[in-house]
């Protein structure tokens, strides 16, 4: 059975790649608004909204599917996690608020990637 056949037919590979796309999508939106205007670390917009490039390029890969995309993402992802736990302890409440965003979509990103790459092993 092909992966294409795999990935068609299992809900639990369905949901999880539509989590896995809304999720990353979201984290993209926080990272990218967090850091250009809502609590940027310096007035006027921060340098930091860079973060949200290597998002936006495992973005097409995740919304085709494809299995090592997920894989390495999903390590990947556990950078905005650590950065958004560090920054839960700002002094600016709206920081914090992104953080804890950053924090819960990373989170619902990993476990669905996980939930898909294991959903979607193909035995040879």
């Amino acid at each position: 059975m092909s992966i294409d056949m795999v990935l068609a037919t299992n809900p639990h590979i369905q949901r999880a790649r539509l989590l896995c796309i809304a999720s990353l999508v979201l984290l993209l939106a926080v990272c990218v608004a967090w850091e250009w205007f809502l609590a940027p670390l310096r007035s006027g917009g921060s340098w930091m909204v860079l973060k949200a490039l290597p998002l936006l390029a495992i973005l097409p890969s995740i919304v085709k599917g494809r299995r090592y995309t997920y894989q390495y993402s999903s390590m990947l992802i556990l950078f905005y996690f650590a950065e958004g736990v560090m920054r839960l302890f700002d002094a600016d409440p709206l920081s914090r608020v992104c953080a804890a965003l950053e924090v819960v979509f990373s989170l619902v990103f990993f476990i669905a990637c996980l939930i898909f790459c294991r959903n979607s092993r193909v035995s040879q």
